[in-house]
């Protein structure tokens, strides 16, 4: 899709009700829907943090979002595909602050340089033990896209147009650092297998963009 029939279409979803966790539930492995039935969130004392999915025109101006690969690492999220964002800190002055100033650390885009359309539904990660508030956001030039070295492994620049393809639901069998050998709903995007959580929230993005 042209970014500029995009960008005229997302104004609208300012005034659109979120899906939420309807949307979370159709790209939500069983074993994740299983612990949230189980847990006490409050009792876990969950910490912040703040992810942005950025939309973009590419050279052609053609309508990209970004995603990155991040490093491998001993921990739950290792080599795993998500948005760039992070962990709130005390400089952050809200969770959307924070969600900025990670896409600015992570991947380059100067933070004064996206405009936040929505603020999506957020989404409790229990391997990590985090809370997650997503945003959408635009910019309307395209950006000099830059990896962070210690965190981000590779940076994906999807097409609006692959995402939004039915093909690119997919079922997979993988096994993680804390669950072997289990079937989950994912996205095939650039080449990578996108699930759990960020494939939750991609799943509330999808559905939004389809209603425009």
């Amino acid at each position: 899709m042209e970014f500029e029939i995009f960008k005229n279409r997302i104004s609208k979803l300012k005034k659109m009700e979120l899906p939420g966790e309807a949307a979370h539930r159709k790209l939500a492995p069983l074993i994740r829907l299983r612990e949230l039935s189980e847990i006490n969130i409050s009792e876990k004392n969950p910490q912040e943090a703040g992810v942005m999915a950025v939309f973009y025109p590419d050279e052609s101006q053609e309508t990209r979002l970004v995603l990155i690969l991040r490093k491998t690492y001993k921990g739950v999220h290792s080599n795993q595909i998500g948005f760039p964002g992070g962990r709130a800190e005390e400089m952050d002055r809200d969770i959307r602050d924070t969600a900025l100033r990670e896409t600015e650390e992570e991947v380059g885009i100067p933070k004064d340089q996206i405009l936040v359309i929505k603020k999506l539904s957020r989404l409790y990660i229990p391997p990590s033990n985090f809370w997650v508030q997503p945003f959408l956001g635009i910019m309307e030039k395209t950006p000099v896209l830059i990896p962070e070295e210690s965190e981000v492994e590779e940076i994906l620049e999807v097409r609006l147009t692959d995402f939004l393809n039915d093909e690119n639901i997919i079922s997979q069998n993988l096994s993680t650092s804390y669950a072997s050998n289990i079937e989950v709903p994912a996205y095939r995007l650039n080449g990578h297998v996108v699930w759990g959580a960020t494939g939750m929230m991609l799943s509330e993005i999808r559905e939004l963009i389809l209603k425009i």
